[in-house]
């Protein structure tokens, strides 16, 4: 699924787009996503102008005029500049037109996503952890959550109370240049590893950025094009084939439903 760079290259990408423009319509195909879209959304959208687009964990948040559109990608989703005049794809459920002629179409297989409206703060965002891009987001900060914690240290960093955006992916492979397990109990980690995992996670996640994400199966970015990201990986889906550092088999063991893939020799 998109996670954090990948919807981080999603906002760079449509972002200049839309940023400034009065919204001429709102187009719903499909209302039932993973929450179904907010009903009258569409009215009460129309001819209010987009004032900003951000990102909060992987959430994008069209800030309108008066009060605010959540989109989540889901599982499957994508976010593309478009025109008016193309056919619509089979999965292309939601498409907002631009005064500038641009128009901004959703497209997701799963219907996984969302497209949520809201006065106010939205309830998703609350309670959320640190963005691991910023300083607020430090090795510190996660020693000090993870004592006496059992759960595993991968399952820790994904947890979005504690950092948000650090999916899949990232977590196996930022565990990977740090040296740790993944089922190793966040609370047996030491400060000086936080540390390093925190630095680490930081770079994949930026570097993920750079290379405008990873494309396993179905994301692209605003413009039709993949993710390059996914050349570097180091061990997400290698199970069963030589580290990358020291040529030793890859393993693979399931942990809080997800396939978690480590060099036994390297991480510890």
């Amino acid at each position: 699924m998109p996670e954090l760079p990948e919807v981080e290259t999603t906002l760079k990408g449509i972002k200049p787009y839309i940023s400034g423009q009065k919204i001429i319509r709102l187009i719903v195909r499909q209302e039932s996503l993973r929450w179904p879209v907010t009903p009258q959304m569409s009215s009460i959208v129309q001819q209010q102008t987009v004032i900003e687009v951000s990102r909060r964990a992987k959430y994008l948040i069209i800030q309108l005029s008066h009060g605010s559109i959540l989109v989540h990608l889901g599982m499957s989703g994508s976010l593309r500049i478009t025109e008016t005049s193309i056919e619509w794809r089979k999965h292309d459920h939601i498409e907002l037109q631009l005064a500038n002629g641009a128009t901004l179409r959703y497209h997701d297989p799963r219907r996984f996503g969302c497209w949520l409206w809201s006065a106010e703060t939205h309830r998703q965002l609350q309670h959320l952890g640190p963005e691991p891009l910023t300083p607020d987001f430090d090795g510190d900060r996660l020693w000090q959550l993870a004592k006496n914690k059992k759960v595993g240290v991968k399952p820790f960093i994904m947890d979005n109370k504690v950092v948000v955006g650090v999916g899949n992916i990232y977590a196996s492979e930022a565990l990977f240049r740090s040296g740790i397990r993944p089922d190793r109990a966040a609370g047996r980690v030491s400060q000086k590893r936080y540390k390093v995992l925190a630095g680490h996670i930081k770079e994949v996640l930026a570097a993920a950025i750079e290379q405008g994400g990873t494309t396993l199966r179905d994301f692209v970015n605003s413009h039709g094009e993949p993710g390059y990201f996914q050349q570097t990986l180091a061990v997400y889906g290698r199970a069963g084939q030589e580290c990358t550092c020291c040529n030793t088999v890859l393993k693979e063991l399931r942990l809080g439903q997800r396939s978690s893939v480590f060099c036994p020799r390297c991480q510890r």
